[in-house]
Parts: C-alpha cells; sequence; structure tokens
C-alpha cells in the first residue's frame, strides 16, 4: 500500500541572499542566508540545513530504537561534518558527510545494541534520501567513547 505525505511552507526573501522561511503548522519561522560574498551570514545557509537534518533525523531514529527496546540511552549528542567539493562544472557540491553521534550511556547497559545499530539508519528518512546523491557515513560511540558502529 502505497502512502503519500507531504508538507508545503514559503520562503520570502528578505535582504539579498537571506530568506525567511515560514514553515507550516505552529513552527517559528527561520532565517536563512548566504555566506559572503553573496550574503552576510545572517543565519544557516542551505548546505547547513541539509547537514543538520541529517544529524537530527539520524539522531532521533537511533533515540527512537533505543528506547523502542526500553533502553534510557540518556542524552544523545551529534556532530557533523559536510565535505563541500567542486563538480566537474566547477560548481560546488556537497560531496559527503560525516556524523558522530554520541551516546551518553555505555554499550553493556543497553539491551538489544546490536539490532539497534544494525537497523536505525533505514528508519531515518532524510539521510536515506540524501544518499542517493552522496555518501553519509555514521559513526555511533557509547558514554566509554567506545565506537559502535563505524
Amino acid at each position: 500500500m502505497s502512502e503519500n505525505h507531504q508538507f508545503s511552507f514559503s520562503l520570502e526573501q528578505q535582504d539579498e541572499f537571506a530568506f525567511l522561511i515560514r514553515f507550516d503548522k505552529d513552527i517559528p519561522p527561520l532565517l536563512t542566508d548566504e555566506p559572503p560574498p553573496l550574503g552576510k551570514d545572517a543565519g544557516p545557509n542551505p548546505a547547513r540545513l541539509i547537514a543538520a537534518g541529517v544529524a537530527n533525523c539520524l539522531s532521533a531514529s537511533l533515540l527512537f530504537a533505543l528506547r523502542k527496546h526500553k533502553n534510557q540511552p540518556g542524552p544523545i549528542t551529534a556532530t557533523v561534518t559536510a565535505h563541500m567539493e567542486r563538480n566537474e562544472e566547477k560548481r560546488l557540491r556537497i560531496a559527503g558527510m560525516d556524523v558522530v553521534i554520541q551516546v551518553d550511556t555505555p554499550a553493556d547497559c543497553l539491551d538489544q545494541l546490536d539490532k539497534v545499530i544494525d537497523q536505525f539508519e533505514d528508519f531515518c528518512v532524510v539521510t536515506q534520501s540524501v544518499r542517493a546523491g552522496f555518501p553519509v557515513n555514521v559513526t555511533v560511540r557509547d558514554g566509554d567513547g567506545k565506537v559502535l558502529k563505524g
């Protein structure tokens, strides 16, 4: 059975390359901008929004999977690094991303961890969508710094 979900919102130019995004629902507006020389860096640019979306979606997916197996992982933090490169036409593109997710809890205190680590990325809508265009490498560490994935 096919599901069709959609959303829409508007953008309104504010100044040069700055746009105010007015989201649907009751979400506060967000100002985006390009870095100089085009814009004034008054807000995140679209590449940063994509990187934030990937890291946020992966973190939320991992949290959901851990809690589904009755784990209480504590705070989760993530760091995302986007690699920017020029293509053959000399146009700047996101060439890949590295996401490091830190779970506050030691691995030996988490149930079904192997299953969680094997599956959580598959449920991240944003990451699986952008992977068609560029690689996204994921590392997961526990509260002791032990690498669980990556």
